[in-house]
Parts: structure tokens; sequence; C-alpha cells
């Protein structure tokens, strides 16, 4: 054999050795195997929830089943690091929120990620608005009512969050900028607590999501005065706009995630499912029952939607010192 036959047959060899695991890769139909999604925040909290929701209809339109694990941890931030580290094969997916995206690089000294390096948008689920509630022994009834009496009185009123740098937290600094008035911030590890002193008197203004507020407002155990998004669950509550807070419209945003190194073509294959789901009629009510508005958009508007929020939220949080318990 000639040096020139055998110099061919080494190529040759190399390159079926380097193109194999390639070419049995792509021959193997995706999904093959459970997709799992990591949720980072505990199990029965609002992100698992709507997750859960739409994990059944996603798992019916990838063909295999779709499971959720939980990691909890400094505010979600622990299972995105996970998630984010985990083998970019397609079959790990993160729930990322606002907040774990969005905020957490301004706030946690040491993320174990970098939302726009490490993660890439696969796409959107839903979003939620912020409600305004306040003490029913707050003499106020309206958001007009409420800011006069807070200019009255500069920082008289106590209003929680459910954490340094949450969503919660930012959303209700960013009222203060637009308006003008001055509150003290007092945060707490969750809304359950906040919420409980807001109900017995301890702090008289909290910002929060709509479906954990909705029983305690029907129940006249906490007033609400406005929010930032029509939603179903308050029909008759105006928005933020429409009582003449211009230019406040904050939102905490569902999506879907994977490392960045996932093939795009399994992105896509993701996100085609993802997008087919949320056209399901009964998810779609049962995510409005949530009060969570159904969302989509494609990767890349996902993404500006991410750049444009790190922007907002991260430099509010720089603004007022906003750093992790």
């Amino acid at each position: 054999m000639t040096s020139r036959t055998l110099r061919r047959t080494w190529l040759a060899a190399t390159a079926a050795a380097l193109l194999g695991p390639a070419i049995a890769w792509s021959a193997t139909p995706y999904p093959a195997k459970p997709v799992t999604i990591v949720v980072p925040f505990p199990a029965g909290g609002g992100t698992d929830v709507i997750f859960r929701s739409v994990q059944v209809r996603l798992q019916a339109e990838l063909g295999v089943p779709v499971i959720i694990d939980n990691r909890a941890g400094a505010g979600g931030t622990v299972g995105t690091g996970y998630g984010a580290k985990a083998p970019a094969d397609g079959y790990t997916l993160v729930a990322a929120t606002t907040t774990t995206i969005a905020s957490a690089q301004a706030v946690y000294p040491k993320l174990p990620y970098d939302p726009l390096a490490d993660l890439t948008p696969v796409g959107t689920i839903g979003s939620t608005p912020f409600v305004l509630v306040v003490t029913p022994a707050l003499p106020v009834r309206t958001l007009a009512e409420f800011i006069a009496h807070a200019k009255r009185h500069p920082g008289a009123l106590n209003y929680g969050s459910i954490g340094n740098g949450t969503s919660s937290h930012l959303a209700a600094e960013l009222f203060k900028q637009r308006t003008g008035i001055e509150m003290t911030h007092i945060p707490y590890r969750g809304a359950a607590p906040a919420q409980s002193d807001l109900m017995g008197g301890q702090i008289q203004v909290l910002f929060d999501n709509p479906t954990a507020l909705v029983p305690q407002v029907r129940a006249g155990r906490m007033r609400a005065l406005a929010i930032s998004e029509p939603s179903a669950v308050f029909q008759d509550l105006p928005t933020f706009e429409a009582s003449g807070v211009k230019d406040f419209k904050p939102a905490l945003w569902y999506g879907l995630m994977a490392p960045a190194a996932t093939p795009a073509e399994l992105v896509l294959r993701v996100r085609t499912a993802l997008d087919r789901a949320l056209q399901d009629r009964a998810l779609r009510a049962d995510m409005l029952a949530k009060g969570v508005a159904p969302l989509t958009l494609s990767p890349a508007q996902f993404a500006a939607q991410i750049k444009a929020d790190i922007a907002l939220w991260g430099g509010i949080a720089r603004s007022v010192n906003a750093k992790a318990d």
C-alpha cells in the first residue's frame, strides 16, 4: 500500500470517527426520552403552578413525559444556575421569570450564571400584572387618594415585598419614582408572610401578582387600588395608567429557556411544541383564571424583551442598592 493510499485511509477513518456521533445523534428523533423543566421555586408557588398547567399540554405536543424538577433557593438563582449548566441536549429546560433573568445580576453579586451567555430563549408562556393592595385600615379607596395620602405623610407608610431585589420590591420602587412618594421598604421571605402582615396592619402597602391576592381582596382583608394591566380576575379594577400614573406597566413574565449550546433545531422543536400547547383553549382559560395572560414571543422577540428588562429592572435595583438577603 502506497503512502498516499495510507494517508487517504487514515483520513477516512478519522472523519468517520469524528462524524460518527453527529450522524448517530442526527438519526435519533428528538425527543426520545422525558424532558425535564427545572422550576427554580418551591412546589405550589406561582411559577410552579403555571408551569404545571403548561406541562400537560407540552408533553402531549412533544410526545414524551415532561417532568417538573423543583430546585428552589436564593430567589430562584440556584435552580436557574443548575439548569444553565445542564447538558445542552434539549432534555433539560429552565423555567425563567423576570426576577431570575432580568434583575438577578444586579441583586446577586455572585450569580452562578449569566442570563445572556449561559441560557438561550425558547419562548414565552405568559405574563401577569402587578396589583397595588393596601390594608383596609388605610383611609384611601382610590389610587389618587393613596398618592395624596402618601405625599401628606412622606416616609410614614411601610410597603412589603417578597424579598430584596424581587420584582415585587422593584415594582414598588418604580412606582415611587413615577409618583414621587416616599415609603419604607420591609422585605419578607416570600409572599405569604408579607400578605399576613399587610392584613394584620404591620405594613400598609404591597405590590403582588393577582392570583394570590384575589381571595383576600374579595374577603375584604385587603383593598386593591390599581393594576398594571387588565386582568380577568380583577375585571373592575382600574389600571395605573387610567388612574393617572403614566408609564407604569410592570409585569412578571414566565418563559422557557435552554442551556446556551443547545442546538438551534432542538430549540425550534420545543418552541413549536410550546406555541401549539399555548393555543389550547382549556390551557388558556386555566391560565387566565390564575391571572396569567398567555404570551407567545419568538426566541428573537423573547431575547429582546430580556435585554430591555435587564436594563430596566437591573437599573432600578442598582439605583436603590437592592441586594439579596
